[in-house]
């Protein structure tokens, strides 16, 4: 009785753990060396787990339009998106970087209008209004002297945090999009959902499979991506800095730690929790994040949480329940 719903429910937890991972280790190695570690240690995981779920370490049965539309989502999600929330993380922490990471359900229902047609309900609008009004909340502080607003955090910090959860949601859809092709491939080779791919170790049915298929296809690009980005606003001092995060162990159990509960962990759990309950309770508890994250940041990092803050949390989580009621 309600499995899917603990299942969704550790699901959030897992993202906790994740985000208070990667904002320590974010902080010790940077952003870039932090999401290249990432990024690797996905695909390491994520080839053993398609090698025993479709019988080959790569994405099979992908056909080119699919591989186009995943990698745009990849550039978008992983790239700008990542790259932007571990700043974010670095400048703001933790807590309020994943306050921000609301955004990407109004997003997520912005761009699938503009691409996918799909149709915006008014409670989709009116969760864009309660979930901003949260982030409001929580982020403004009374004005300082002549300036008509008065921020709590850094500016810098606000919009890089912002650009992440823009780049989620609208990377999403770009997903969306992906696995929409990638089902198509499928039935072009004359499979199913349902169908357990010929030399698979493990009896997992495809529509189980292609998600992680479709996030090896992301984190690829996403790889080339942060290096690229390492080499270009770095240069010479790139490869120095990549091998000085290397060398880091505190950092390295970090990037470990947040792979295995976030694309690995995180992302299995997700889509166990929706085969035993319905996609919008699933998506309302994981959506919490925002809030189960501030009583360990408050203790691990020593931060001072106003009830202003947690009440802000608690409306821009219920902004975003309002997209999946």
């Amino acid at each position: 009785m309600f499995i899917g719903e603990f299942i969704a429910l550790g699901v959030a937890l897992a993202w906790t753990a994740t985000a208070l991972f990667a904002e320590v280790g974010s902080k010790h190695m940077g952003s870039l060396p932090f999401n290249m570690a990432r990024m690797t240690l996905s695909l390491i995981f994520l080839s053993v787990t398609l090698w025993l779920v479709m019988g080959v370490p790569y994405p099979r049965y992908a056909d080119g339009q699919t591989w186009l539309w995943l990698l745009l989502s990849g550039v978008v999600g992983y790239v700008l998106g990542d790259y932007c929330l571990m700043q974010g993380y670095i400048i703001i922490g933790s807590r309020f970087g994943q306050l921000f990471m609301t955004l990407s359900a109004p997003t997520a229902a912005l761009t699938g209008l503009l691409f996918l047609g799909e149709r915006m309900r008014p409670l989709a609008i009116l969760g864009m209004v309660v979930t901003l009004t949260g982030i409001a909340l929580s982020i403004l502080a009374k004005p300082q002297q002549d300036a008509k607003v008065g921020l709590k955090l850094p500016l810098k910090g606000i919009v890089y945090a912002s650009l992440a959860g823009i780049g989620q949601g609208f990377g999403l859809v770009l997903s969306k999009m992906g696995l929409e092709h990638y089902d198509a491939a499928l039935l072009a080779a004359g499979l199913d959902g349902q169908a357990i791919p010929e030399g698979a170790l493990l009896p997992v049915p495809l529509y189980l499979s292609v998600p992680f298929a479709s996030t090896m296809i992301r984190a690829t690009i996403g790889l080339v991506g942060f290096f690229a980005m390492l080499m270009l606003l770095e240069k010479r001092e790139g490869i120095a800095r990549l091998r000085r995060a290397v060398r880091d162990r505190k950092a390295m159990w970090c990037a470990v730690a947040s792979t295995v509960f976030g694309p690995f962990v995180g992302v299995s759990a997700s889509l166990l929790a929706t085969q035993y309950t319905s996609a919008g309770i699933a998506q309302t508890l994981f959506a919490l994040t925002p809030v189960l994250i501030i009583a360990p940041a408050a203790w691990l990092f020593h931060q001072k949480v106003t009830a202003r803050e947690v009440l802000g949390a608690v409306i821009s989580v219920a902004g975003v329940c309002l997209f999946f009621v």
